[in-house]
């Protein structure tokens, strides 16, 4: 059984480089069948593969998916081969490192659809394969060629609005999961897994292969490899340590039920029922007094050791400034209205 498969359109550059490839109904672990069906019309050989398509054999597989009952997928190559667009199929037996920007759009569009959770799929070494685009009102453009792009819509009376310089387009461009809010959708990227009942207003920022599991309210940021646990908010302006922003190899997470205040930030990964007060930022090596439940210091650790634990609430002493831990007896509640994506 192969890993993923999906029919996608993309863009080229002038060099005929893929510059992005959009999949509109990606598949997980295909069938056998399936993959037959490749290897007989697409001339497909085992291993991951993308394999540009024409017109002629879009329809030819079209035909062999229709028949396999594949009736979606049919439909979907169909269209394709009316496409102005450079079509491409992609064929990934394992989840090994891709070695084309096609693979990477394909393991990012798994994400973005919910096939597959972050941590979950092979992603190293995908920035050598995402060229640095302009991402504008009339599609991903090769740098190199965005000024005479410009130009001439210039002379024909448009203007090219360039929205971005980026690897990484918006989410939106190519997914919209079911069941979300997304206030500013230039703030998602691909590859970003979110729940069915998150709300991300304007100030929240969600990276690829991160994401919320479901109904939370987000308006800080949540950097690349971390997952936010159902229930959990994170106030405005506050932040989570990626693995991509001095986080290293630990991998950030929060628990269910948590709120991160406004401004606030973590750098380890909480349990459930947490909270950190509003501008209270907690890395790693932050010390940290636990008290018992008569505020009567017990230890100082470094925050560290309270990975992962449960019912915790971090604040600063007022007096002191040192950082404070207690059992947090509340759990946050959310309210059901103000997450109401429906």
């Amino acid at each position: 059984m192969s890993f993923a498969f999906g029919i996608g359109i993309g863009s080229q550059n002038n060099q005929g480089e893929w510059l992005e490839v959009y999949y509109q109904q990606p598949i997980m672990t295909p069938g056998k069948d399936l993959i037959d069906v490749v290897e007989t019309a697409l001339d497909y050989n085992g291993g991951n593969q993308a394999i540009s398509v024409q017109s002629e054999q879009l329809a030819k597989f079209a035909n062999a998916l229709r028949q396999l009952g594949q009736t979606d997928q049919a439909k979907l190559a169909e269209s394709a081969a009316q496409s102005k667009r450079p079509v491409v199929v992609t064929i990934l037996a394992t989840d090994d490192t891709a070695s084309s920007t096609p693979e990477v759009y394909l393991k990012l569009h798994l994400i973005s659809h919910r096939l597959a959770k972050p941590h979950s799929l092979k992603l190293d070494g995908i920035f050598g394969l995402l060229p640095n685009l302009a991402w504008t009102n009339e599609g991903a453009i090769d740098l190199n060629e965005l000024p005479a792009r410009q130009l001439q819509a210039r002379i024909e009376g448009r203007t090219l609005e360039v929205k971005s310089i980026d690897k990484f387009p918006q989410m939106t461009d190519y997914v919209v999961p079911k069941g979300v809010r997304i206030a500013d959708t230039s703030r998602v990227r691909l590859g970003a897994y979110v729940g069915e009942g998150t709300t991300v207003m304007h100030e929240g920022f969600i990276n690829f292969n991160a994401g919320t599991e479901g109904t939370s309210m987000i308006e800080g940021r949540i950097s690349a490899g971390v997952m936010i646990g159902k229930g959990s908010d994170l106030g405005g302006g506050c932040s989570t340590m990626g693995t991509l922003s001095g986080g290293g190899n630990i991998i950030i997470s929060v628990g269910e039920n948590c709120l991160l205040g406004a401004n606030a930030g973590i750098g380890i990964p909480l349990g459930d029922r947490c909270t950190v007060e509003a501008g209270l930022y907690i890395t790693s090596g932050t010390k940290v007094a636990l008290l018992d439940d008569n505020n009567a210091l017990v230890e100082v650790i470094k925050a560290r050791d309270l990975a992962g634990k449960n019912d915790l609430l971090f604040r600063r002493n007022s007096q002191t400034g040192a950082v404070e831990c207690k059992t947090n007896k509340s759990a946050i509640e959310l309210n059901e209205e103000l997450h109401a994506n429906n």
